[in-house]
This record gives C-alpha cells, structure tokens and sequence, in this order.
C-alpha cells in the first residue's frame, strides 16, 4: 500500500481486552470495519487499498482475533462487550461527525446491535454475508467442527473450507490452514464458543430489534453463499425499514476475498453514500 505515512497503529484498553487497531487516510467520511468469526483486519486490505485515499478508515481485530488479547477474565466475549469494543474504536477514531459501519458476516450482528443503540452516530450500515439465521449447512458444519479434538486444527481448516470457502483464491485457502495449524488454544476456545452461540440463537430478532433500525442500510450477499440462505437475506431485508439489498453473482460467502471485483459494487454504494 502507498502512502504508509497515512497509517496511524495503536493499541486500546477496554475494559479485560487490549484491541489493536489501525486507521488509514487522514480525510473523508470515516468508515469502520467489523471482521466476520475468526478473521483479522487483514481481510479488509484490499478494500483499504481501494478507499483509503477517499475515506478514513478504521479496522481493528476483536479478542482472541488476529491480535485481539483478553487480559483477565474467562475466555468467552459476550455480544455486549463486542459492542462496548466498537464504541470503544469509534471514541478513539476521534470522529465528530456520522460514521459508516462496514461489516462481514457476524460483525454485521455487531453493527447492527450497535446501530439500534447509536442511531444517530451511524450514517450508513453495509452489510455483507448475514442473514437471521444459521442454515443447515452453517449448523452441519458448526456440530462437524465442534466433534473434532482440539489437536485437529488441520481438519478443522478443511471442514471450513469445504463448507463455504471453495471459491477462495488457493492462496487464501493455504493462510486460513496455517491460521488454524497455528492457532492458540485461546482462540481455538473462542472459536467453539461462537459455534456454541450461533447454535443457541434462534435467530438475530432474538439479539436485535431490527425493525426500530432507521439508519439506511444496504445488504450485500453472494447469490453462492452455501452458509446464507438466499430467502433469509430476502427477510432480513424486509425487516429492516431503510434496506437495500445487492445479490451478487458469482461469489459465495467471502466475498471480495473471492474476487476483488466485488470491491466495484462498495465503490459504486460509496459513492452514492458520500453523493
């Protein structure tokens, strides 16, 4: 990336966690960016790359990712501390004015429970790969991965990998391995105790009340998503009042990792968000 003297690195302590963040670009509209289950803020590097110059951007790794540590305290980070983190990134992002929430996957749970309780900080919520609910295939995979010993990290990466991540570049594929070979005891904890909460969430208007979300709110989800159903995008969308939904064709679950052409499709929602 160019122009590394626009890369402002720090650590926040927040409450039990210490969260490591970054911020690109020092003017424009300030997005900040939620990673999905499991994945740091080096998911977002092609999309800083892309917007950086335009927008300031923030992305941060959540406890037990990327570099994400939890001090003191049990392992598990329930969905309220996740969002104490956000509000945490935002204060530190030093913006005085709206923000865009840009999100992966379950970070958009995040955003979304953030922005009921923030409304008025949020000026646009993009949202990729989420639905209400897990379908059976997320279900199959979660109990798969769950049965396996924690000594099968290799396993595990493949159990996932088949499941929703055939369309990665195999350069892609070959880091989330090496992720889960390397992967501490910690955060391997972190990752059953996700599977045990999506397992137990019926479904996010448990979570979240999503029909009092006013903050205009645009969806985007890949038509070969194996872990989204196509009809609980569809849902999802209907309840919330100031939605817009983009299927797009050709990707499944991750998106702009899969084919950077995705990144056309934010250009073009960002440039209507700034208009």
């Amino acid at each position: 990336m160019k122009n590394q003297s626009k890369i402002k690195k720090g650590t926040l302590a927040v409450g039990r966690f210490e969260i490591p963040y970054r911020i690109y670009g020092n003017e424009g509209p300030l997005i900040v960016c939620l990673n999905g289950v499991q994945q740091s803020m080096a998911m977002w590097h092609s999309f800083i790359s892309r917007f950086f110059r335009t927008f300031r951007i923030v992305v941060f790794d959540f406890p037990n990712q990327g570099k994400g540590k939890i001090i003191s305290g049990t392992s598990t980070v329930v969905l309220d501390e996740q969002v104490e983190i956000l509000e945490a990134v935002v204060k530190g992002a030093n913006s005085t004015g709206q923000i865009i929430l840009c999100a992966a996957s379950w970070g958009g749970v995040v955003a979304l429970l953030y922005a009921m309780r923030n409304q008025a900080r949020i000026h646009t919520l993009i949202l990729a790969s989420m639905g209400t609910k897990p379908n059976e295939r997320m279900v199959e995979t979660i109990k798969k991965g769950m049965a396996l010993s924690p000594e099968s990290r290799q396993e595990m990466s493949e159990t996932l990998i088949q499941s929703f991540g055939q369309n990665l570049p195999e350069t892609v594929k070959e880091k989330i391995v090496t992720q889960f070979r390397t992967m501490s005891r910690e955060k391997l904890d972190s990752f059953y105790e996700h599977g045990l909460f999506v397992l137990s969430t019926k479904q996010l208007t448990d979570l979240v009340d999503l029909k009092s979300i006013r903050t205009k709110t645009i969806l985007i989800s890949g038509e070969s998503d194996s872990i989204i159903d196509q009809d609980d995008v569809r849902f999802l969308a209907s309840q919330l009042p100031n939605s817009e939904l983009k299927v797009i064709k050709n990707v499944g679950h991750y998106l702009h990792l899969e084919d950077k052409t995705v990144l056309d499709i934010y250009e073009d929602i960002l440039t209507q968000v700034i208009a």
